[in-house]
């Protein structure tokens, strides 16, 4: 098994479509949750607040340079996530299609870098 990233993106205009009630979406995520569980593929995943309540902590220098905010400044931001397990990548990209359509959102899969041998 791999573990592979599927980042939830959303943009600063509207995360959730005109329209749509929050807890339908809410219900869906809930209902793929439970599928992902249920063939142990789920290995973490959560929603993030708005990439407004960020800090960033830059500690390359002699003192560490902390900020408010986003560390880039953009209209798209990360708005939630999983980390999942599955087979191959073919595997991840089906959960990926089942997350974008519960979520309403963009899903963008990356997999993990392999541990050394």
């Amino acid at each position: 098994m791999h573990q592979y990233l599927m980042a939830v993106h959303h943009d600063d205009t509207n995360a959730i479509p005109e329209g749509v009630d929050i807890q339908v979406v809410f219900a869906a995520v809930d209902r793929f949750n439970t599928k992902l569980k249920a063939a142990e593929a789920l290995v973490f995943g959560g929603g993030l607040m708005p990439a407004s309540a960020a800090t960033v902590v830059d500690a390359r220098g002699d003192e560490p340079l902390i900020t408010d905010g986003p560390y880039l400044e953009t209209r798209e931001y990360l708005g939630g996530f999983w980390v999942i397990a599955a087979d191959d990548l073919d595997a991840a990209l089906a959960w990926a299609r089942e997350a974008s359509a519960a979520c309403l959102a963009p899903v963008e899969v990356r997999p993990f870098q392999d541990e050394p041998a």
